[in-house]
């Protein structure tokens, strides 16, 4: 009888038993999928224009720092560095609690492994090359960064993009705010990304009208990337296809993304130039990313010379700016004077970073000022090459003598034909001292930081004995 009895007790055991390993299982199951999910928001902006795509708005303003992407006090700044830490402490409080239910983690080495069997490890350097060089040259409008970038362009071995972000500026729009600004930098940053890996269908999502399978005629100054106008690239011209931004000397078909991708893996290298990348902390993971082994060449010029561009480049955009110069009024609006502000202050505190040079950034980040390629402009190619660790060539160093040493400027406001010995100042005699003393107010910390000179009146502004640049010598290679 009392053997009976003992039967149901080991079986109500073992019941209990069943039970408590079920809630271990749901809550280690409901661990997994909270981990996995955390995971896959960190990869949704790649998808974001899915979700944002709209009618192309009005082009946001091209020529000075988009309002949204002005950080008051650094707020937006300080959230996505708060949200970044606290999400890899939960990502690090998740992976032990996996580990101490004996679990093995669904973590980032995981992941990784699983892009590399998706095909996704980034496009193999060419046998017998060195190391595949990411360049990104990273400037603001009017800084010379057109010019700049035929550097690159020129190169036979370098696969060259010409402002590829400008697709996703006119089509994504973000409302004003920190949250909007961080989230506009980050859509730009995974973009960039893809583009170095080659994969150029991600601009797909944003070219308007879309293309239709991978051939588009709306490729954004096309003709600026030597790589997009080569064979194969280069498909056979068709006849009554308009295409906007048509190669310069050769007529090619729609661009074939599929065949530019292509070739951008059979290069060498790969660069580009951008003029909305405004925040450089936001590049760090690309400079931590093992498939990427990236360069970034922060390009500057003196604001007062480019301001003097903008307002005759982007004319329609500065009205207000001549109108308080022409009509004499007391003061200029405090939303244009914050606009420039805003600029300077981003380039600064981008170039402060740069040179203090933290660890993910070592190696890999060189300050150049215009005004420095304009006066020597073979010599600063040659740094920048080495910086890059890119062995320059005898057909780079060809075009820059004979683009350097025109009679004068080439016409069109992206030219890259310069007589740089002399262009670099001629700004100087046609600004008016007060619009130069409102540039001084709202940029003199960046003015400083970078060697410019405060003119002290207009005799200085106009003097061509008063240098208003500070020698720095190899200073900016960091």
């Amino acid at each position: 009888m009392e053997k009976g009895l003992a039967l149901p007790q080991d079986c109500w055991d073992f019941l209990h038993s069943l039970r408590m390993r079920s809630k271990y299982a749901l809550f280690l199951a409901f661990v997994v999928v909270v981990f996995v999910f955390i995971e896959k928001e960190n990869k949704i902006i790649s998808r974001v224009s899915d979700k944002l795509k709209q009618i192309p708005q009005p082009l946001a303003d091209a020529n000075s720092t988009d309002p949204a992407l002005i950080l008051a006090d650094n707020a937006s700044l300080l959230s996505l560095s708060e949200l970044d830490s606290a999400f890899t402490q939960l990502q690090g409080r998740l992976r032990n609690l996996s580990l101490q239910l004996g679990v093995e983690p669904v973590g980032e080495e995981a992941g990784a492994e699983a892009e590399v069997a998706a095909g996704d490890e980034g496009p193999p350097p060419p046998p017998g090359a060195g190391p595949r060089r990411h360049v990104l040259l990273m400037a603001t409008t009017r800084t010379g960064s057109s010019f700049v970038g035929e550097f690159f362009n020129q190169q036979g071995n370098i696969f060259y993009l010409f402002e590829p972000l400008w697709h996703i500026e006119r089509t994504v729009s973000f409302e004003s705010g920190g949250a909007s600004a961080a989230g506009s930098a980050l859509v730009y940053r995974d973009v960039l990304k893809q583009l170095f890996l080659c994969d150029l269908y991600v601009l797909e999502h944003f070219i308007s009208p879309l293309p239709e399978d991978h051939l588009t005629q709306f490729m954004f100054r096309r003709g600026s990337s030597r790589s997009l106008c080569e064979d194969p690239v280069c498909t056979p011209f068709v006849k009554k296809v308009f295409e906007k931004y048509h190669c310069k000397n050769r007529r090619c078909g729609p661009l074939n993304v599929t065949l530019a991708a292509e070739a951008c893996r059979r290069k060498e290298h790969m660069a580009l130039k951008a003029v909305r990348i405004r925040q450089l902390e936001f590049l760090q993971p690309l400079a931590e990313d093992p498939r990427l082994d990236l360069r970034v060449i922060q390009l500057v010029r003196d604001p007062r010379a480019v301001l003097a561009s903008r307002m005759v480049a982007f004319a329609g955009k500065y009205e207000g700016w001549k109108k308080w110069l022409v009509e004499g009024q007391a003061r200029l609006g405090e939303e244009e004077v914050q606009r420039l502000r805003g600029n300077c202050e981003s380039i600064r505190l981008s170039a402060e970073l740069g040179l203090r040079q933290p660890a993910w950034l070592r190696g890999r980040y060189m300050l150049v000022r215009y005004e420095d390629v304009a006066r020597w402009p073979l010599q600063k190619a040659r740094e920048m090459y080495r910086f890059a660790g890119i062995p320059l060539t005898p057909q780079v160093e060809d075009w820059i003598q004979r683009n350097t040493q025109a009679a004068q400027d080439g016409n069109g406001i992206y030219s890259t034909q310069k007589n740089s010995s002399e262009q670099f100042e001629k700004w100087r005699f046609g600004m008016p001292f007060k619009l130069a003393q409102v540039v001084q107010a709202a940029c003199g910390p960046a003015m400083r930081l970078f060697g410019y000179r405060l003119a002290r009146d207009a005799a200085s502004l106009t003097n061509r004995s008063v240098s208003l640049l500070e020698e720095r010598g190899t200073f900016w290679v960091t």
